[in-house]
């Protein structure tokens, strides 16, 4: 790679990252060429020649948060064995991160879906894709902790699922809002229970 190319690339990597604070701290929409080319000492154009629109770059945004949930949660998940050892892995990986990560940013994701619960539009079946295909992906790990027998035949994985993503959002909530510091113990603690009571 020439150095050209590698300035250009990082670059346009400084104008995803300052897009991705802006909608962390105001939301997607609160994201505009110009409001980043301004955090960046950068123009208008110059954003642009990278990166494109403003829903270009919204999309990059959450192309780049969907990228680094799935490496720091999911991806070193699987190199845990099928069942019980990869699920319990991902829900810690997962409250880590919230502990983090999140409690500091906030979540896209959560943030995301309450911006465009009521919206219509690409962006909002792209943060609907990026969400649907995670849970798609916790899902199938429960199936086969019950495949395993680990956990009870009769689990509904779809509702493990969700109640799992409501106890990492009571974690976000109780971290933020309440900056309870014993938020992420509790997320633990509520695992363990939850999941004590699905065991085979």
């Amino acid at each position: 790679m020439d150095a050209k190319t590698q300035k250009s690339e990082l670059t346009r990597a400084a104008i995803v990252g300052a897009a991705m604070n802006l909608a962390l701290a105001e939301g997607l929409e609160a994201i505009t060429l110009q409001a980043v080319a301004s955090k960046l000492g950068l123009s208008k154009s110059g954003v642009f020649s990278r990166v494109g629109s403003r829903e270009a770059l919204q999309k990059a945004v959450i192309e780049e948060y969907g990228r680094g949930f799935l490496a720091d949660v999911f991806v070193p998940a699987m190199q845990k064995p099928k069942g019980l050892p990869r699920l319990n892995d991902i829900v810690g990986r997962w409250i880590a991160r919230m502990r983090d990560v999140e409690m500091y940013t906030g979540c896209l994701y959560t943030a995301g879906a309450f911006e465009f619960d009521d919206r219509e539009g690409e962006l909002r079946e792209m943060l609907l894709g990026e969400i649907t295909r995670w849970r798609a992906a916790l899902r199938r790990t429960v199936l086969q902790a019950i495949e395993t027998g680990e956990l009870k035949p009769d689990t509904d994985p779809a509702q493990l699922v969700s109640e799992i993503n409501g106890l990492t959002m009571t974690q976000l909530h109780d971290a933020r809002f309440l900056r309870d510091p014993q938020a992420a113990d509790r997320a633990t603690q509520t695992w363990q229970r939850l999941l004590s009571s699905y065991l085979a």
